[in-house]
């Protein structure tokens, strides 16, 4: 009967969201675009990486997703949720000061704690993605990514969150996405 948003302010949109109080109202559109591929991550040891914002999607796919799970959560400062998702899985943290878990970032913590998965599922910003795009690559492993972008009307009509694709369209992360195989998107890796 309740739903947990966990949202950074990050412009005018936001900081309005962050002044409402229990009793105010508000429209929502959604759900919108599509998810991890479930079906095709049965049955294998699956890491769900999550930087910043990007961490709270992993809370559901984790409570969703059967089997063995690696969570690698990668943090500037404050950490959250990090109790949450030890219920689901094997969680490990990256710090970029070194504060908790691994000094840097996810990689450094999958390659300082020898882990292994057949299966990475990721969201949060893009460089990280970028680097796991690359990561999936020379370790040949399915990777699916959920994109960060700015939405503005969240079913394709405004075209500011499309994205460059490696067939050399453009997709819309709103409705198109936001997860796309890695191998989908054009980061020139």
């Amino acid at each position: 009967g309740s739903l947990r948003l966990v949202y950074r302010i990050a412009g005018a949109g936001t900081r309005e969201f962050s002044a409402l109080k229990e009793g105010d109202w508000l429209e929502v559109l959604g759900p919108l675009g599509n998810g991890f591929p479930m079906e095709e991550m049965e049955g294998k040891h699956a890491f769900l990486i999550g930087g910043g914002i990007g961490i709270p999607p992993m809370l559901e796919l984790a409570k969703e997703l059967p089997g063995d799970k690696k969570i690698i959560l990668g943090f500037r400062d404050e950490q959250y949720l990090t109790e949450e998702l030890n219920a689901y899985g094997d969680v490990y943290v990256a710090t970029e000061d070194g504060s908790a878990g691994t000094k840097g970032n996810v990689l450094d913590a999958i390659r300082e704690n020898g882990l292994r998965g057949d299966v990475i599922c990721a969201c949060g910003p893009t460089p990280m993605l970028r680097a796991l795009k690359e990561y999936s690559i020379a370790e040949n492993i399915p990777c699916y990514l959920s994109l960060e972008e700015r939405m503005a009307c969240g079913v394709g009509a405004c075209l500011v969150c499309a994205c460059d694709m490696a067939d050399g369209s453009r997709k819309h992360v709103c409705k198109d996405g936001p997860v796309f195989d890695s191998r989908e998107v054009n980061w020139d890796v």
